[in-house]
């Protein structure tokens, strides 16, 4: 049953009306390294002394930056690194998991219909295309953080992948690149503490990238085979042909 236009574009006012306000407010300017090294001690203490409460806080801070799809979620998943240590694993990936579907929801319910009526054949063709290893196309571009997130978030909305995928998907291919940003985060305890900015540069090193680059090729694995199999059975069954 299809939901009334109002209640299938609410979902994705909200999220728009959070960006909006993101940026409108100056949060985008006071949320910062340079913030986060002048409070990082009280942020400690407090994290320290309310352990859960601030776990909560954390998991609703992600969710709500990755649903807005706010430019914040790597200061954020560095940050839980220094602060919360490995627990921020599972609170990063279950709450950007969850902020994901979100914006998968909200795109599907905005864009789909729109680009159904005016593309056409050429939409249908990709909904088929991508449909077809939407799975493992996605889990590679997890693994491998080359896209933005929220882009990655939206386009699979726009063909038919199955929501319960999506989340499959997003769930297991964030894992290894946050474990490794965590890692990262760990380090950045003192220097935070000492108030100062940590080096990003760390990030883009041959030493953090290619491992996830290794792993997003390996999940395209089972497609090259898929496509390799598609292409020698035509020729295999010629060959049983004429041999019969």
């Amino acid at each position: 049953m299809k939901l009334p236009a109002a209640k299938r574009l609410l979902l994705p006012a909200i999220l728009l009306a959070g960006l909006t306000l993101f940026f409108a407010s100056g949060a985008s300017e006071v949320i910062s390294w340079a913030f986060l090294g002048k409070h990082y001690a009280a942020i400690k203490t407090f994290a320290d002394d309310h352990i859960w409460l601030g776990y909560l806080a954390f998991f609703c801070s992600y969710v709500l930056a990755v649903a807005f799809s706010l430019p914040i979620a790597s200061l954020l998943t560095l940050a839980g690194g220094a602060v919360l240590g490995w627990p921020a694993v599972i609170l990063v990936v279950t709450a950007a998991t969850t902020g994901a579907g979100l914006v998968f929801l909200a795109a599907r319910n905005l864009f789909t219909d729109l680009l159904r009526q005016r593309a056409g054949a050429f939409f249908t063709k990709l909904e088929n295309g991508f449909s077809q290893n939407a799975f493992f196309y996605l889990l590679a571009l997890r693994l491998v953080p080359a896209a933005p997130f929220w882009a990655v978030n939206i386009v699979p909305a726009l063909t038919r992948m199955p929501f319960r995928q999506f989340m499959g998907a997003t769930c297991l291919g964030i894992i290894p690149g946050t474990m490794v940003y965590i890692s990262v985060g760990r380090g950045f305890d003192h220097i935070l503490a000492a108030g100062k900015t940590p080096d990003l540069g760390v990030l883009t090193s041959p030493e953090i990238l290619l491992p996830l680059v290794g792993l997003g090729a390996l999940s395209l694995l089972p497609i090259l085979v898929r496509r390799w199999q598609a292409a020698h059975r035509p020729a295999a069954k010629g060959i049983n042909d004429e041999t019969d």
